[in-house]
């Protein structure tokens, strides 16, 4: 995606120090989800390692790569219905999906990333990561929230979007993206060499 290995982990790094919580005792008030609003007994927020760090990687790797907006919408939608399809909400739990269902938004923002790349290959793979991370947002997280949040619940109960951290499906799936763009662009090139 055009980082080094080094950025690469520092960003992994700063994703779980941030979401996990570690420095929240430090500060004083909880820094890794950010409140947002409360809806009855449920409490709205962010987590910073699981939703905001990839939303402004997203942006960042969109300037960085002067990438077509229409591109990034398109792959976006793809996998907002996939992930969508592939989620549900559970109360106890927030918004979840199941092996091997959760891996389904991945495989198709890598493909997606492929098809709208085919003529500039180098934009596959950041591609492949923003329609990743912003179309789980869009398609689990911001889609399933209103069911979520219509279950009675009798005790403050905190719905944090991207809450699980760099576990979270978001996280995840812009990562997962870009591995499975990288061995469809490795088999398309051998292929190219072998033809």
């Amino acid at each position: 995606m055009g980082f080094s290995s080094i950025e690469a982990i520092i960003i992994v790094f700063v994703s779980y120090l941030l979401g996990e919580g570690f420095i929240d005792k430090y500060v004083g008030f909880s820094f890794s989800n950010v409140h947002l609003f409360s809806y009855g007994y449920w409490a709205l927020g962010l987590n910073v390692g699981g939703v905001v760090i990839p939303v402004i990687l997203s942006i960042y790797l969109i300037i960085k790569n002067k990438l077509k907006l229409s591109k990034v919408l398109f792959g976006t939608i793809i996998v907002a219905i996939i992930a969508f399809f592939v989620t549900q909400p559970i109360p106890e739990k927030g918004i979840v999906s199941f092996f091997p269902y959760w891996l389904l938004p991945a495989i198709f923002a890598g493909l997606a990333s492929i098809f709208l790349s085919r003529k500039n290959f180098r934009q596959a793979a950041p591609l492949a990561y923003i329609s990743g991370t912003l179309g789980v947002l869009m398609g689990a997280d911001f889609l399933h929230l209103p069911e979520l949040l219509s279950y009675p619940i009798k005790q403050s109960t905190p719905a944090v979007i991207g809450g699980a951290d760099v576990f979270d499906m978001i996280f995840i799936t812009g990562l997962l993206a870009v591995i499975v763009d990288g061995i469809l662009m490795y088999h398309k090139k051998s292929m190219e060499k072998h033809s």
